[in-house]
């Protein structure tokens, strides 16, 4: 599995990965090999993206920089 995030965006999951929507929840797989990750909290498909940071101008956090 590979988690890439996306500037401003999502995270994406490739790979061999299941999902639960919540603690407590029985993680269950995907019916595809990528899914985006809501980092913005504004989707309505949690916990999926469904673009919601583009219309609230979500910024995430720079990365450390590393020497």
């Amino acid at each position: 599995m590979t988690v890439t995030a996306c500037p401003d965006g999502p995270l994406l999951v490739r790979g061999d990965f299941s999902l639960a929507e919540a603690p407590g929840r029985t993680p269950e797989r995907p019916d595809r090999k990528v899914v985006a990750l809501c980092r913005c909290g504004k989707t309505g498909i949690a916990p999926l993206c469904d673009g919601s940071h583009k219309l609230t101008g979500f910024r995430a956090p720079s990365p450390p920089i590393t020497p």
